[in-house]
């Protein structure tokens, strides 16, 4: 398309609020065919943690459907194999969508036993839009560094300013990558996975992806269903339910893990002087919150940056004690700084979320079918919020752009394969991100799969972060493909989780744990 056309194009577009570009999709045959690919050129860009890290980059094209196109630049990290013999690459990637994974690389080369992750070259890749790719989305810069309206919109006013803000973004996004939007999708990251592994020169590929990378994975498989060697999903997205319904089932499993971690408050009250009941224990937390909205902590954590700060703890129990010091130094004793500090180490952006949540709604929005009238969002949230709490619209207004999104929604995948070989998934029974349900549909949709679960867990992303049980069935499978057999009920094997965190002997910052590093290059929401 000539640069004058569409521009006159996005224009009425953005009148019309309805973006669409022709074919999303291309097929497998005809990018092999047109697409020509060069090697990456590697370059030391090891870092303290991981020094044995390499960087490079590759060409893809925008639309996978007109290969002899634009083209745009994926960045890539590897930790070389070092044995004799190699595997080929591992693929791995963090979830989000958004979520850079080049730093990933160097923590499963790192986390593997030495002589698993020895035969693998270990690559991580910013996907599309993400990070040290090109071009990298900014739509709205600095949307969550200001104190935000109170996500729950109790009057008319509260739920205009909130509307208010997810248009303009919704607004500015289309307006800035009016010419990106319809390529940033989960189908054209894919496509871009097999471009990656041309370019590294193999015939197939491994693959270990958290969160969304599970999804991501599982759609891969599905167009390259001959290209995938082994494939690793842990903590895994229901693909029946993108995105819309998979978010309304998120605030249950959330609400869920807030009560865990009050009942863990209330069991340790000797420490944290909050109470012995759950519920009175709750009942304090909102009565906090309630407060915030009158008077932000600091004039910036106001009751939707105290839900930021508290969301971390759906994801990692690592971070329970820490949290809890917040909450009973601002309780107890009139303090808010612990409080501060604590939306400051886990609520507050950094410099990189600008980025992952312009990629995050662009890819979501852009994935499926999403409710266009504000009346079934209001409708759908408010009876989910009756019985959930603690996350339902602050969920609600982080996904609601997508309400007012500037393109099209592409077809949804359905994942559904019988063509790889045996695929070993893992999942958490208490998973908030991705619930439990999610590994059960797509250990039926994989066939021949197998699934481990962790009976108890609730943390999200539970593979090298410290349960041994997990880890060895994952080392098993990369070493010679091995998966467990012939459980009982869903499971072919169940690892209990770990025990729950304690409270420190005194004051402490997060934990520097395994499970925390890892749940650190995660990101949150998928």
């Amino acid at each position: 398309m000539r640069k004058a056309a569409a521009l006159c194009g996005a224009a009425v577009v953005m009148a019309a609020g309805g973006l669409t570009a022709g074919t999303a999709e291309a097929g497998p045959s005809q990018i092999d065919r047109t697409f020509r690919v060069a090697a990456p050129a590697w370059k030391a860009c090891g870092t303290e943690k991981y020094p044995r890290l390499q960087c490079a980059s590759v060409q893809v094209p925008l639309s996978h459907a007109d290969p002899g196109g634009r083209t745009i630049t994926l960045a890539l990290s590897r930790v070389p194999h070092t044995a004799q013999r190699s595997q080929g690459p591992l693929l791995v990637n963090p979830g989000g969508p958004g979520g850079s994974g080049r730093t990933l690389a160097g923590f499963v080369a790192s986390s593997l036993p030495k002589e698993v992750a020895a035969q693998y070259d270990i690559i991580g890749f910013d996907p599309r839009g993400v990070g040290a790719s090109t071009p990298a989305l900014d739509c709205a810069p600095r949307y969550f560094r200001t104190v935000r309206p109170d996500p729950i919109p109790v009057s008319a006013e509260a739920e205009q300013a909130n509307l208010a803000r997810v248009k303009s973004f919704a607004q500015s996004c289309g307006t800035r990558y009016w010419d990106v939007l319809p390529y940033i999708n989960t189908v054209s990251a894919a496509h871009d996975l097999d471009v990656i592994r041309r370019a590294l020169g193999a015939e197939q590929v491994n693959y270990l992806g958290y969160s969304y990378g599970t999804y991501l994975g599982a759609v891969y498989a599905k167009l390259y269903p001959q290209r995938v060697r082994r494939l690793v999903l842990d903590s895994v997205v229901d693909p029946t339910q993108v995105w819309y319904d998979s978010n309304l089932a998120q605030n249950h499993a959330f609400n869920d893990r807030h009560r865990a971690f009050m009942a863990w408050v209330a069991k340790h009250h000797t420490h944290y002087r909050l109470g012995t009941d759950p519920e009175r224990v709750e009942a304090r937390w909102y009565a906090m919150r309630a407060e915030l909205a009158e008077k932000p902590a600091d004039g910036t954590v106001g009751p939707a940056e105290l839900e930021d700060t508290y969301i971390p703890g759906g994801y990692y129990n690592g971070y329970w004690p820490y949290l809890a010091e917040a909450f009973s130094a601002y309780v107890n004793d009139g303090d808010d700084g612990p409080l501060v500090e604590a939306y400051e180490n886990f609520g507050a952006p950094d410099d990189g979320d600008d980025n992952g949540y312009s990629v995050y709604t662009a890819v979501e929005c852009r994935d499926a079918i999403w409710p266009r009238d504000w009346e079934q969002w209001r409708k759908d949230n408010w009876e989910v919020y009756e019985r959930a709490p603690f996350l339902t619209w602050n969920n609600a207004w982080y996904n609601a752009p997508c309400a007012f999104w500037p393109t099209d929604a592409v077809r949804t995948v359905d994942i559904t394969n019988d063509e790889l070989p045996p695929a070993l998934l893992f999942q958490a029974t208490h998973d908030a991100a991705t619930p439990y349900r999610g590994g059960v549909t797509v250990h039926r949709l994989l066939a021949g799969s197998s699934l481990v679960v962790e009976q108890g867990g609730g943390n999200h992303g539970i593979t090298l972060s410290g349960n041994a049980c997990l880890d060895r069935h994952l080392a098993a499978y990369l070493t010679d493909g091995t998966v467990p057999r012939g459980g009982q009920g869903e499971a072919d094997a169940v690892c209990e989780a770990l025990p729950e965190p304690t409270p420190p002997a005194s004051k402490a910052a997060p934990t520097t744990a395994r499970g925390s590093a890892l749940h650190s290059l995660l990101g949150f929401r998928s």
